[in-house]
C-alpha cells in the first residue's frame, strides 16, 4: 500500500466492540491473567503490554505508522521532540564519546551537547552544513555520532544526508538526522543511508498546534539501548496525545500538500517584493542549494524565512500589523504562523553567535497554513 493509504489503514486492532475509530488506552498499567503470565512479561518472554511508561497500544499504533514511513526498523515515541533528541544523545552516548554536529540546530539542541553532555565528559565540534567536504578533517577517533538537522531552523540550510552517512559508514559512526522541518512525506534519511531519525511529532504531525510530542526511529541496534534509557527514566508520550498525533497522520499528506504549495507561493511574492531583502526557501531557485532540495526533497516544506527591510523596531511593526498570521514559535499548524526569531527562541542566544549562524536582527520566519493562499498574500501586501 501506498504510505497515504498505510496513514489512514494501520491501526490498533479491533476490539470486541468492533470500533472504526480505535479507542484511547487511558491506563497507567495492564492486568494478567496470574503471576505465570506476568513474570513472562516482565522478562519479555511473551510479548505483553506491561505499563505505560514502557509502551501502550496508542503508542504502538503512532510508532508503527511512521516507521513505515521513515522506512524504519524500530522506534520510541517521547514526551515532546527535544525529549526525543536528548533519549538519543544520552541513550547512545558516554563519556569520553566525541559529537560531530551541524552548527545549524534548533537552540535546544546546542543546549543538550554543550551543557548536559559536556557534564558527562563528551566532547563536540560544529560543522558547517553547506560544507559537507570539509567534515572528515573534523572526525577524531573517538567520534561515536554526527548529528546535524536539514532544513534547519532558522536559516533552511541544508546537509547532504547521502554525502554524511557515507563517511558515518567508512568512520563506524552513527549518523542521527532530525527530520522535523522536511518530514517523512518530503524526505526519508533512513533511504538515504541514516541510521536514526528523529522528530518533533508536536509539528507537522498533529498539525494543529494541540499537542506535545516526539519520536526517535532506526535501526534496531541503535533503537535499543535509547528504548532502554528512555524506560528507565521516563519521558514516555501519553496515550491521548499518542492517539491525537496518529489520528493526525490519517490526513498527513493532503496537509503536507497544501504547506508546501502554500510556502512556494508565499516565498515567490516575498521575493519580488521591494520591502524583502532576501528570500529563503528550500525550492525557491535563488535557494543556494536548491539542487540539493530537489535532488533529496520531494517537496519545499512549509517554512519560509526573508530577511526584511528595516531595523527591529520596523520588523516587529510589520508583523504587529499581520492579521491572518498567528504570533508565535510553533510551526507546522493549520494556522499560518509568524515569529521573529531574534525577539522569541532565539532572543537568549548570543548575538555574535547569531551573526554566525546567518541569523540578522530582521528576520522572519513564516510558517504557512492551510488558509487560502491568496488571503494570505493580501494579507502580507497590506502588512507589508
Amino acid at each position: 500500500m501506498s504510505l497515504e493509504t498505510q496513514n489512514i489503514k494501520i491501526q490498533t486492532p479491533r476490539s470486541q466492540y468492533g470500533e472504526h475509530s480505535v479507542p484511547l488506552y487511558l491506563t497507567s498499567s495492564f492486568v494478567f491473567e496470574d503471576m505465570a503470565q506476568m513474570e513472562d512479561a516482565f522478562l519479555n518472554r511473551i510479548d505483553r503490554h506491561v505499563y505505560s511508561r514502557y509502551d501502550n497500544p496508542n503508542v504502538d499504533e503512532l510508532i508503527h505508522k511512521v516507521c513505515q514511513m521513515e522506512g524504519a526498523e524500530t522506534g520510541i515515541a517521547t514526551a515532546s521532540g527535544m525529549a526525543a533528541v536528548f533519549a538519543c544523545l544520552a541513550g547512545l552516548l558516554k563519556s569520553g564519546d566525541h559529537v560531530l554536529a551541524s552548527n545549524a540546530l534548533f537552540g535546544s539542541a546546542y543546549q543538550i551537547i554543550e551543557l548536559f553532555l559536556a557534564k558527562w565528559g563528551i566532547t563536540h565540534t560544529y560543522v558547517e552544513p553547506e560544507a559537507v567536504d570539509t567534515w572528515e578533517q573534523h572526525l577524531q577517533p573517538n567520534t561515536r555520532l554526527i548529528f546535524l538537522e536539514t532544513p534547519s531552523n532558522p536559516m533552511l540550510k541544508l546537509v547532504n544526508i547521502a554525502q554524511v552517512a557515507a563517511l558515518a559508514k567508512a568512520y563506524g559512526c552513527i549518523l542521527v538526522v532530525d527530520n522535523c522541518f522536511a518530514t517523512p512525506y518530503l524526505q526519508q534519511p533512513m533511504h538515504l543511508g541514516a541510521d536514526i531519525v528523529i522528530h518533533s511529532s508536536t509539528k507537522y504531525m498533529d498539525g494543529q498546534g494541540r499537542v506535545l510530542g516526539g519520536l526517535v526511529l532506526g535501526k534496531t541496534e541503535y533503537i535499543d539501548p535509547i528504548r532502554f534509557f528512555a524506560r528507565h527514566t521516563g519521558p514516555s508520550l501519553s496515550p491521548f496525545n499518542a492517539w491525537v498525533i496518529s489520528k493526525s497522520l490519517e490526513t498527513f499528506h493532503l496537509r503536507m500538500e497544501r504547506h508546501c504549495h502554500n510556502a512556494l507561493i508565499i516565498s515567490e511574492f516575498l521575493s519580488n517584493h521591494a520591502k524583502v531583502d532576501c528570500v529563503l526557501y528550500p525550492y525557491l531557485s535563488s535557494h543556494p542549494q536548491y539542487a540539493l532540495a530537489k535532488a533529496q526533497m520531494s517537496g519545499g516544506g512549509g517554512v519560509v524565512s526573508f530577511e526584511y527591510k528595516g531595523d527591529v523596531t520596523a520588523v516587529k511593526a510589520f508583523i504587529d500589523r499581520t492579521n491572518l498570521f498567528s504570533i508565535t514559535s510553533n510551526l507546522g499548524d493549520a494556522r499560518s504562523i509568524v515569529t521573529h526569531p531574534v525577539s522569541s527562541f532565539l532572543a537568549k542566544t548570543d548575538p555574535v553567535r547569531r551573526a554566525a549562524f546567518g541569523v540578522k536582527d530582521n528576520l522572519v520566519r513564516i510558517a504557512a497554513g492551510l488558509e487560502n493562499v491568496n488571503d494570505l498574500i493580501q494579507d502580507l501586501e497590506q502588512a507589508l
